[in-house]
């Protein structure tokens, strides 16, 4: 009896020690906490390119309406994109592309398109049990030729 007695006081020494119940709830917790943190800023990043490529289109096209003709418009934009696409650090000149339309005779708007290619992101090399957004952006802008 002397074994079973001491085997079930060092069991109930064990149950009743809180030691070590932080690093526990810690190690379970952290996991959980480090891939939140991760998919914030990465799906963050991924906001703030797309905000960005929205906003160097808009005033592309606002840059385009002193343009007389389509290939002037179409020059002035790829002049203020390539001029101010520093201004955005987390866009590339290399990932963006260009498309101007021509003129709608009918109602007289000039758009101009953006694409951009978000593939090189570290968001899409994530595992895949986040859904991941699109790996290409294409956002437009229109300014409408003339008077009211």
């Amino acid at each position: 009896m002397g074994i079973e007695s001491t085997i079930a006081s060092l069991l109930a020494s064990i149950r009743s020690c809180r030691r070590g119940t932080s690093a526990i709830e810690f190690a379970l917790v952290i996991p959980v906490f480090v891939m939140l943190l991760f998919g914030m800023i990465s799906y963050g990043t991924y906001l703030a390119v797309v905000h960005g490529v929205q906003q160097l289109v808009a005033e592309a096209a606002r840059a385009s309406v002193a343009g007389m003709t389509d290939d002037e418009r179409n020059t002035l934009a790829r002049n203020y994109i390539d001029g101010n696409i520093g201004a955005y650090p987390l866009l590339s000149a290399r990932h963006l592309t260009l498309d101007s339309t021509r003129t709608d005779p009918a109602s007289g708007v000039f758009s101009v398109t953006v694409h951009y290619d978000l593939s090189d992101m570290p968001l899409f090399a994530m595992p895949s049990i986040v859904p991941s957004p699109p790996t290409s952006v294409v956002r437009s802008a229109a300014i409408q030729r003339g008077g009211y």
